[in-house]
């Protein structure tokens, strides 16, 4: 709860991982990461470039299905670390990636 109120107090200080859900298959979401131009596929995030990465080939392909689904990590599910580029330009790269699919 102090941690709470901590970052609260400090809203401008909020980290910058957002995790989010393709529509569609595994497939679907690797599509989405090799159609990314600016946005950069890494295992490790929190750089100060954008990075994204698929956790279910990734930092958990080793995790069986059914105890990565229990853990919320579907087959379509993205984690984004956004960098110090403007905030529009990896808005952009996200939307014509998804466009493509």
């Amino acid at each position: 709860m102090l941690l709470f109120h901590l970052s609260k107090a400090n809203e401008a200080w909020w980290g910058g991982l957002i995790s989010f859900e393709v529509n569609g298959t595994k497939a679907d979401a690797q599509r989405l990461l090799n159609h990314l131009r600016l946005i950069h596929i890494a295992v490790s995030l929190g750089d100060t470039e954008t990075l994204i990465q698929h956790p279910a080939t990734m930092t958990h392909a080793v995790v069986p299905e059914e105890s990565r689904k229990k853990m919320g990590i579907s087959d379509s599910l993205l984690r984004l670390s956004v960098g110090l580029e403007a905030w529009e330009d990896v808005w952009e790269d996200l939307e014509q990636a998804l466009n493509q699919l």
